[in-house]
């Protein structure tokens, strides 16, 4: 479907952001616990494991990890995961050899991982699983915790920095346009800060900061407000400079390379330490940049699985909601997952992610 029309278009928002909002209301904020695993296929009776046939070998497990943060800091703080995962899994059937844990250059690689079926299991934001649902199954959505602020004005969450996180567990995060140091960015602060709109020509002269198609914060949901508030998206931008991840974007902000990054709403919050210490900045990062846009809702972060992995089966997948939920609920899982800002997981569903294939195909149609 091309669209042919700005009238055709706003429908479609609309439509979207009914999605968006019936998706982050409809679901609880309590994990959820998933049915009882079906019995591996390789243990016809659950209670002889471990007497008869035993628990179903698994030589390896690969979990793949989108690049939202340095990897290095990535694979730092979830290298409990593997150990984490193999104490869960064997509970419940499953003896795992290894868990590899490998950080993607770029969000659509993990996609493509998932898809070939080199990638078990993805940490990946809907916007990349949707891209890549024919080979990608979602089984898990997360819970991360709310914001001190949650507000369609950008002038709120300046009056109100520094963000933190409020004590409310959430199912969706937004993402934010901020400007940065340089002449530019500071000029639309100004802007936006004395309550005077900014048009497309104010945007069009900035350097944008983006990441790739698969981000959600970083490339989907800002191409959806530029189009709703300017009838123009990023491809139409006159300077984009893609990045590789959230942390690189930040590094080129502080740095003056860019004047506009996009990201998630409380990715500030993570960088904080690097804007003076690694970025030289003299002034805090709540001192050097400004929200200047607010997206509508982001459904949050998934836990996919391969639909063409060699060991993914029901009874698996049953047994990695489980265990994934089981560890989202301890001390130390948490201190695993805290580097996404995840809380906690729930079941999902793959419809819980249609207002993210709505966006993507809207991205589509407006690059078309």
């Amino acid at each position: 479907m091309k669209l042919n029309n700005k009238k055709h278009v706003k429908i479609i928002l609309a439509v979207l952001m009914t999605m968006v909002m019936l998706a982050a209301c409809g679901t609880t904020d309590t994990p959820t616990a998933p049915a009882a695993p079906p019995t591996p296929a390789a243990t016809p009776d659950a209670d002889t494991a471990g007497e008869e046939i035993g628990n179903v070998q698994i030589a390896n497990l690969h979990i793949g990890f989108v690049p939202s943060r340095e990897p290095d800091e990535i694979i730092a703080q979830t290298e409990p995961l593997g150990g984490l995962l193999i104490a869960e899994l064997a509970g419940l059937g499953f003896d795992v050899a290894n868990v590899n844990i490998t950080v993607g250059t770029t969000f659509e690689a993990v996609g493509e991982g998932l898809s070939a079926g080199t990638v078990d299991i993805g940490f990946i934001p809907g916007s990349t699983y949707v891209l890549y649902d024919d080979g990608a199954q979602v089984i898990l959505t997360a819970t991360r915790f709310g914001l001190s602020v949650d507000s369609d004005d950008p002038r709120d969450w300046n009056n109100t920095a520094p963000t933190g996180n409020s004590d409310e567990q959430v199912t969706f995060y937004r993402a934010l346009i901020i400007s940065g140091p340089s002449q530019i960015g500071r000029e639309l602060a100004d802007q936006v800060n004395a309550g005077e709109p900014l048009t497309w020509e104010d945007l069009d002269r900035a350097t944008w900061g983006v990441l790739g198609v698969g981000s959600p914060a970083g490339y989907v949901y800002p191409a959806l407000w530029l189009y709703q508030n300017y009838g123009q998206s990023i491809p139409h931008l006159s300077h984009v400079l893609p990045g590789d991840s959230h942390p690189t974007n930040f590094a080129r902000l502080a740095a003056g390379q860019i004047d506009i990054l996009v990201t998630f709403a409380d990715a500030r919050m993570g960088q904080e330490e690097r804007w003076q210490e690694e970025f030289a900045r003299e002034t805090t990062i709540w001192d050097d940049t400004d929200v200047i846009g607010v997206t509508i809702p982001i459904f949050n972060d998934t836990i996919s699985v391969s639909r063409n992995s060699p060991v993914m089966d029901d009874a698996l997948i049953a047994a990695l909601q489980q265990a994934f939920i089981n560890i989202g609920n301890s001390e130390a899982g948490q201190e695993v997952i805290a580097i996404y800002n995840h809380f906690g997981y729930q079941i999902a569903q793959s419809h819980y992610y249609d207002a993210t294939r709505a966006a993507q195909q809207l991205i589509r149609d407006l690059t078309a």
